[in-house]
């Protein structure tokens, strides 16, 4: 069965940065109902003994192209959901480490130019989205957007997101409106590198 990623956080714990009421429903809302959705889902396609990963990764071999939509659908909010969450802090460390940090600077020249081209792309997303930092096997990281619930794993690019940035209108609207920008700027002051990564160390051979 597929839970939620437990908040080592109260709801507002996130604030000035994200507000409670914002936190309750994204996260006691729409992420519990990603979840229950993908649970049934996946009971349908006969999956409830196979990861989020597996899943996302192998929607071709469901036959069915409504169970296949609602896999891709409530599978990818209850991935990105979870990642999402778990990536937050109230005290984050605001920059990366070992590999991850080398990795960076050579790829993107700085941390700050990262955020940049990430923000970019977060800010360009049309409509409700996501955008990425994802990693492969080889200790590559690549950054990508995604529509909907979609993401590097369900579109098959060969690498494992390890920093979302969600910008669906309830990740925001209640606090920031339509001023997705300064969400997003206010999003990184609580995201918590250490866990970033965390999650690039266990992705890398």
């Amino acid at each position: 069965m597929f839970t939620q990623v437990k908040l080592p956080y109260a709801f507002a714990a996130l604030e000035p940065h994200i507000d409670a009421l914002t936190m309750e429903t994204h996260y006691g809302k729409h992420h519990a109902s990603y979840t229950a959705n993908f649970n049934k889902a996946a009971e349908m396609a006969g999956f409830q003994d196979k990861d989020a990963v597996w899943i996302l990764s192998n929607l071709d071999s469901v036959s069915d192209p409504a169970v296949r939509t609602a896999l891709k659908n409530n599978g990818g909010g209850y991935y990105n959901h979870n990642l999402y969450f778990s990536q937050l802090s109230p005290n984050p460390a605001h920059e990366p480490a070992g590999q991850l940090a080398e990795k960076i600077n050579s790829t993107f020249g700085s941390l700050e130019n990262l955020k940049a081209e990430l923000t970019k792309l977060a800010s360009g997303q049309f409509g409700s989205g996501w955008a990425w930092l994802a990693a492969n096997a080889n200790g590559d990281i690549m950054i990508s957007a995604s529509p909907n619930q979609d993401n590097p794993i369900s579109e098959k690019t060969g690498y494992i997101p390890i920093l979302a940035l969600d910008v669906w209108e309830h990740a925001y609207y209640l606090k920031y409106k339509n001023l997705r920008g300064d969400y997003l700027k206010s999003l990184f002051e609580v995201i918590d590198w250490n866990i970033i990564t965390e999650n690039y160390n266990a992705i890398i051979k």
